[in-house]
């Protein structure tokens, strides 16, 4: 399976996503970059935070460099400027900064081993990436190096490469379910577009005010409700829902402990709505059970996971078998491309 003939020519700007640190998300981008080149495709690279040490800061455990070709376009901050192996031509220098300083905007003349670093907000790596595609590239990669399940938003990218693997669990089919389940995620529903009550109530939620606050639809009419959600706002979603309620919209994210404050019997009367999946965190044994007692959940752009990259390896030691894990998850995955970057088949 290679990923950009038969998988990625219809995205601009991709998110790499990792489950957890180690789950190999470093070396699939350098297999995404490698492919670019044997493609002759051009590849902008950037990052929420910073990729392509050597050493991890945090675990200190070490890590795969990134390796860069000809004519890639990447973003680096001043401050590791320096540091890179690659050949680099300066084109220009941004109004965007990282923890290492202003973010210099460098063409590859020569091959070799860069650091890369970008902004980590959504909304400046979407402007960033339109900068990387108007200066020639074919495609953006992102890699999420800091919060790595926000670059996941549906408002950064077109789609992301999830990687996950041993480092989750060694139990084989605690990793398969774990990552099942935020692929579930990624995958809810969108809240409709051409259904007439929740075309309404999209309208509504542009309106002043709507999207910074609790809105509930209850019997056809819209409350805004003056709260948001927060570790305390549990009981009065409680109290703001019953039979005739059908949509509750909440602004912030939606988590197990807020829905713990909520009656059980009441879930099957409300639909709750979140901007993207992103927002909501819910462990998995939680989900499941809450959709036991009728939990309803859509969002208002959901996110398209365009593969996912397996690591059969865990830094801790253990491991489990190249074709077990690939296996497994391909079974679990459905039609969704699932590919060991370390033996492509």
């Amino acid at each position: 399976m290679r990923l950009f003939g038969d998988v990625l020519g219809e995205y601009s700007v991709l998110s790499l996503v990792g489950m957890a640190k180690n789950a190999g998300k470093t070396t699939a981008l350098n297999y995404l970059i490698e492919e670019a080149s044997d493609e002759d495709v051009i590849p902008g690279i950037t990052s929420t935070g910073r990729d392509g040490e050597g050493t991890d800061l945090v675990t200190g455990t070490d890590k795969p460099k990134v390796y860069v070709y000809e004519d890639t376009i990447v973003t680096i901050p001043v401050n590791l400027f320096e540091a890179s192996d690659a050949g680099l031509e300066i084109i220009s220098r941004t109004d965007y900064h990282s923890t290492f300083g202003s973010i210099l905007m460098c063409r590859v003349l020569d091959q070799g081993y860069v650091q890369v670093a970008g902004p980590t907000s959504t909304s400046e790596q979407r402007k960033l990436s339109k900068e990387i595609l108007d200066l020639g590239a074919d495609i953006v990669l992102i890699d999420g190096a800091i919060d790595r399940r926000s670059i996941a938003s549906p408002f950064a990218s077109d789609a992301i490469i999830l990687s996950t693997g041993a480092v989750i669990s060694r139990d084989l089919s605690v990793v398969v379910s774990d990552t099942m389940h935020v692929v579930d995620l990624y995958s809810l529903p969108e809240f409709g577009k051409d259904e007439l009550d929740e075309k309404l109530f999209r309208k509504e939620l542009k309106k002043k005010g709507r999207k910074n606050n609790i809105t509930i639809v209850r019997n056809g009419k819209f409350e805004k409700q003056n709260c948001r959600v927060g570790l305390l706002a549990g009981s009065k979603l409680d109290k703001g829902i019953d039979e005739e309620t059908q949509f509750m919209y909440l602004p912030g994210a939606l988590t197990k402990s807020t829905l713990d404050y909520i009656k059980p019997e009441k879930l099957k009367y409300v639909t709750f709505v979140v901007d993207d999946p992103t927002k909501i965190f819910i462990d998995r044994m939680s989900y499941r059970k809450l959709r036991k007692k009728g939990l309803k959940i859509k969002v208002l752009r959901s996110i398209k996971v365009a593969a996912i990259t397996i690591n059969p390896y865990s830094p801790e030691g253990y491991s489990f078998g190249n074709d077990t894990l690939l296996g497994a998850m391909r079974e679990a995955a459905g039609d969704l491309p699932v590919l060991d970057v370390k033996k492509p088949d």
